[in-house]
């Protein structure tokens, strides 16, 4: 699909951008930022534990608080779960997994600022709702040339990523599991795509609502399964993970230094791929509630990384590292497949090739809203319609293009994505920390 040269600067400039300093950038914001909140993914658990029940809607806003919760948690429960994690392990070693650990704590304070800013500093024009980054940098930082450059970003990122790695990671496991073409796969997906996104919001609400539970609870069950069948391996993954984390060599030796920072660069790279804190697409999903309790929502959006980094995505690792598929060869879906197949045979990479379908299905017709959003506020609405159909075509070259060169291209373009959105929230830090505080009473003046 991508000529030779073109693959090979595709990595390099990925390798650049999640260079070591993007890491401690995103790190940093996270530690930050969970200090500033007062450690509101530690001290409000409970409450967002049941934030997660759904509620009648209370305010302006296109979906109810849960359907934009389930839009989130649809769009960040992708096939980055499976074939992302999948690739973070196989490419930088079992160390990885602590990495995507740690960056998914303090993620959730990144992600209740996006969801809280999101809904804070939406907009109405007449009957559209438009929320994002691009809006808490305009009308929150006053940096409107920043806000558009986080659009024109996003919304490059949004219609050249998602319709590639995800269609991508679906193909492979239908072509491992059933020898499906990858261009058929390509076709059908781009199609059952556009049935939906050609609705719009509440069209993508509607769907995830329906479909987000359901590929994580079959997901979970298939994979507590290959685990329990494996358990007596899980002590010596778990004490391999930690100690993998910090090794000073590469696999097969090499510089000081290098083993550690290949597991962080993948763990980091792969974990934000996974939770999408940092991207800014909260603010989006979140944005389109229709409620006026941003609390409420920014504790969903805790739970939604929660969930992601220390379930999904954990699942993923710990079923490829306890099975041993880890050092097969394969790469993507195919290797969680292989890794389900061990403990049910046949049956276990079914169940993966149905749940990656799901997983990408999700994430497909989320990412379209939140593109569309991005390329609306930088061009303006008439783009909308060309873009949906152009969305939808990309998912057919998506699916038969060169898995690594696929998530290099993701990781290039979801890392130019977050740097403008990270100097919104540490600059709006106080606005989204304000919200947190207990209401004082109106005391009456004599």
């Amino acid at each position: 699909m991508f000529p030779e040269f073109l693959r090979n600067a595709i990595d390099v400039a990925s390798n650049a951008v999640w260079g070591p300093w993007t890491m401690a950038l995103l790190l940093g914001t996270g530690v930050f930022l969970t200090i500033r909140l007062r450690f509101v993914q530690v001290v409000r658990l409970r409450e967002a534990v049941r934030a997660m029940v759904p509620e009648r809607a209370t305010g302006a806003g296109a979906l109810t608080p849960f359907q934009a919760f389930m839009t989130a948690l649809g769009a960040s429960i992708g096939t980055g779960n499976i074939a992302g994690v999948a690739t973070a392990i196989v490419s930088g070693g079992p160390g990885a997994l602590f990495w995507i650990w740690v960056y998914g704590f303090f993620a959730t304070a990144i992600k209740f600022c996006e969801a809280v800013l999101g809904i804070r500093y939406r907009r109405w024009d007449g009957e559209r709702l438009s929320a994002g980054p691009m809006h808490y940098l305009k009308d929150g930082l006053g940096a409107p040339r920043l806000a558009w450059l986080y659009a024109f970003i996003a919304g490059v990122a949004a219609l050249t990523t998602t319709p590639f790695t995800q269609p991508n990671s679906i193909a492979v496991v239908l072509h491992s599991q059933f020898d499906l073409p990858p261009l058929a796969s390509g076709i059908g997906i781009a199609v059952l795509t556009w049935l939906v996104v050609i609705g719009g919001v509440k069209s993508v609400g509607r769907a995830a609502e329906r479909l987000a539970p359901l590929k994580v609870g079959l997901y979970l069950v298939g994979g507590l399964v290959v685990v329990i069948t494996h358990l007596g391996q899980l002590p010596s993954v778990l004490a391999l993970v930690v100690r993998e984390a910090f090794s000073m060599e590469a696999a097969g030796g090499g510089a000081l230094g290098v083993g550690m920072m290949t597991a962080m660069r993948y763990g980091i790279a792969r974990g934000i791929y996974a939770n999408e804190a940092g991207y800014g697409t909260a603010a989006v999903a979140y944005g389109t509630a229709r409620t006026d309790a941003p609390v409420r929502q920014g504790l969903q959006a805790v739970m939604e990384v929660f969930i992601v980094s220390c379930v999904t995505s954990t699942l993923s690792a710990l079923v490829i590292l306890v099975s041993g598929v880890w050092k097969s060869g394969l790469t993507s879906t195919a290797v969680v497949a292989q890794a389900f197949n061990t403990a049910i045979p046949t049956v276990g990479g079914w169940v993966v090739a149905f749940c990656a379908f799901l997983f990408g299905y999700t994430t497909l017709i989320g990412w379209a809203y939140y593109g569309e959003q991005f390329l609306e506020y930088a061009f303006g609405p008439r783009l909308t319609v060309p873009y949906r159909w152009v969305y939808c075509g990309l998912v057919v070259f998506g699916a038969t293009g060169k898995v690594e060169t696929i998530w290099a291209w993701g990781d290039l373009m979801n890392g130019l994505q977050i740097f403008p959105n990270l100097v919104g929230l540490i600059g709006l830090s106080g606005v989204a920390a304000s919200v947190l505080k207990p209401e004082r009473p109106v005391v009456s003046r004599p």
